[in-house]
């Protein structure tokens, strides 16, 4: 089996249990996943299979498109609904949804994001929680990231409360957006504490969230003997990348990794997936750095 599974993240699992539950249900080591989804978030999880794994950071590096609910009164140590409320303040009843979706459309294009203390983001050596749990602040490097698209999906604020006015919106992002932070950073444009109170991932990459399986679908296939229905086709989430259909007398060549000359359709292409006649991904080449007019293996999925 090689390929990607659009595995539908359940709340509550990590994307480490959800890669160990897989090696039991699938019955090989070599998986792996294209981005965390924290435990409390569900949704879309592209799982590599196989000699997939090594396309992971290709697919990780992809936009992700979440749906969120921003919560207006409170602020968080974890910037959501899990943390500890470290700022709080009334929300006046003259708060309306346009004024709102005036403040999301200030958040679309390229912005500067400060990593929450609760990610897993390095700072000499340790991940930020690891601080965060020993109760120690450290400087935390900041980020650029895209929000290519933010649209409101409420028609009027929920009020549960003065310290709880919720919307929700859905965002189309660069990899490595944390929509939390961007939930407390429309608080404060807003001039209130905020907190992310829901998400859902409903893209990542090509992956979609109509497309995507439950545990529960791949173990029945697993009873089955059709597991393999389940597993895609890798060159598939690869479609931004050119391709070229290697013929027959190419075909061993390119499975062998071999430095080979540029195809004249592809001499402007950096990266480019090579297919077989049934359009199976063998391998991904590249321009060559030093060989004018060559090109040379990036990934290679079959030998």
């Amino acid at each position: 089996m090689n390929g990607f599974i659009p595995l539908w993240k359940p709340k509550g699992m990590t994307s480490h249990d959800c890669v160990m539950k897989l090696r039991g249900v699938l019955r090989t080591k070599k998986i792996g996943h294209t981005g965390t989804l924290d435990p409390e978030v569900e949704g879309v999880l592209p799982i590599t299979v196989g000699k997939a794994t090594k396309l992971t950071t290709l697919i990780t590096d992809q936009p992700k498109t979440y749906v969120a609910e921003v919560s207006l009164g409170k602020q968080t140590t974890t910037e959501d609904h899990t943390g500890e409320v470290v700022d709080q303040r009334d929300i006046p009843e003259t708060l309306t949804i346009d004024q709102c979706i005036d403040v999301l459309n200030h958040f679309e294009g390229t912005l500067t994001q400060v990593p929450p203390m609760y990610s897993a983001v390095k700072v000499n050596g340790m991940k930020l929680y690891e601080y965060a749990r020993d109760g120690l602040e450290v400087d935390r490097p900041s980020r650029e990231v895209t929000i290519y698209n933010i649209t409101n999906l409420s028609q009027q604020l929920k009020i549960h409360n003065q310290q709880d006015v919720r919307f929700s919106f859905q965002a189309t992002c660069s990899s490595g957006t944390y929509i939390r932070t961007l939930c407390v950073d429309i608080g404060k444009r807003l001039g209130f504490p905020a907190h992310m109170s829901h998400l859902v991932r409903e893209e990542a990459g090509s992956f979609k969230s109509n497309e995507a399986v439950t545990f529960e679908q791949l173990e029945d296939a697993k009873n089955d003997g059709d597991v393999e229905k389940f597993i895609v086709n890798p060159s598939k989430p690869l479609s931004f990348l050119p391709s070229y259909k290697a013929n027959t007398d190419e075909i061993i060549r390119f499975k062998h990794g071999q430095v080979l000359p540029v195809p004249s359709k592809l001499k402007e292409v950096d990266l480019f997936r090579v297919e077989d006649e049934l359009g199976q991904l063998i391998a991904l080449y590249q321009q060559h750095p030093t060989k004018a007019g060559q090109i040379k293996p990036f990934k290679v999925l079959q030998s």
